[in-house]
């Protein structure tokens, strides 16, 4: 695989007029900083915007998938309907995913993926970036966010990145720390990404190839990372029924937080994207338009 820089098109079924690119849909495979190709999909959103909800013509949403979703899921079309009804939208399938190169490692080299779907957001002439992860996502985008915010040069990111930064960062249905297996769901989690059988259920079952080795070394937990990403804007979205991750990861998440986050505790709701009701996108969508400019 190439090993060009992230955010390079790797190859594009679509070809429109510079004129009109952003009313254009794209499909393109893009190359991450270590070489792997991911399934990416760029939705301009809708030229008639809804005057009833707020629009941001300058607005790009970059969607994070949770494990084993892909670009093509029902689910995550959904949510891209969603949120087009407010900017551009960016969806991709990460790593191991899909069409996507590559093996997954749950959340750890990820961080990769979605630094190239930024950049590419912001190549296609965006100012302001939202980024949006369910579940696993949901891990990836607080990373993502303390590694690439307004001051990660400051914080041991990578200094002068600007094309690879956020402005507004929404978590949904995160856990907050590594490891978890509290509950049947994440310990059936535990086996398929652990136990060569689970792996195979993985590739066969989900369509997605998950990389065999162990972390190393482990990564920052979406914790430690979420004090890393003040001043840029962050919402923590969790739903009160969810089966993956009990309320005290969020709360912790918000506790980290301090004053520059926000929390959602949502009734009734239970685990990711299959859970978001089109309200709750629509609400989230009008949080991301409203932050900064």
């Amino acid at each position: 695989m190439s090993n060009g820089p992230a955010g390079h098109v790797a190859r594009s079924t679509v070809r429109p007029n510079s004129e009109t690119t952003r009313r254009t849909p794209l499909r393109t495979f893009l190359h991450t900083d270590d070489g792997v190709t991911i399934d990416s999909v760029y939705d301009p959103g809708a030229v008639v915007y809804d005057s009833s909800r707020p629009t941001a013509v300058d607005l790009v949403f970059v969607v994070a998938h949770g494990f084993t979703g892909d670009v093509d899921r029902p689910h995550v079309r959904r949510v891209a309907k969603a949120f087009a009804r407010h900017g551009a939208v960016v969806t991709f399938s990460f790593r191991g995913h899909g069409a996507s190169g590559g093996r997954s490692t749950v959340g750890d080299r990820e961080v990769l993926d979605l630094v190239a779907a930024v950049r590419w957001a912001r190549a296609l002439g965006h100012a302001r970036v939202a980024t949006v992860g369910f579940s696993m996502g949901g891990s990836v985008v607080l990373r993502h966010a303390a590694l690439h915010g307004e001051l990660s040069g400051e914080r041991g990111g990578e200094a002068g990145d600007g094309g690879a930064r956020t402005d507004a960062v929404v978590s949904v249905s995160a856990p907050a720390r590594w490891y978890y297996r509290g509950t049947p769901p994440m310990r059936r989690l535990h086996w398929l990404v652990t136990r060569p059988e689970g792996r195979l259920v993985g590739r066969y079952g989900f369509r997605t190839r998950i990389h065999h080795r162990d972390w190393n070394p482990v990564p920052m937990s979406p914790v430690e990372a979420v004090p890393r990403i003040a001043p840029t804007p962050l919402l923590v979205v969790h739903g009160d029924r969810d089966g993956y991750f009990p309320l005290d990861h969020p709360r912790m998440l918000a506790e980290a937080a301090g004053d520059h986050g926000e929390l959602w505790l949502e009734p009734g709701m239970g685990h990711a994207e299959h859970a978001a009701a089109d309200d709750l996108l629509g609400r989230i969508a009008d949080w991301a338009v409203a932050q900064g400019g």
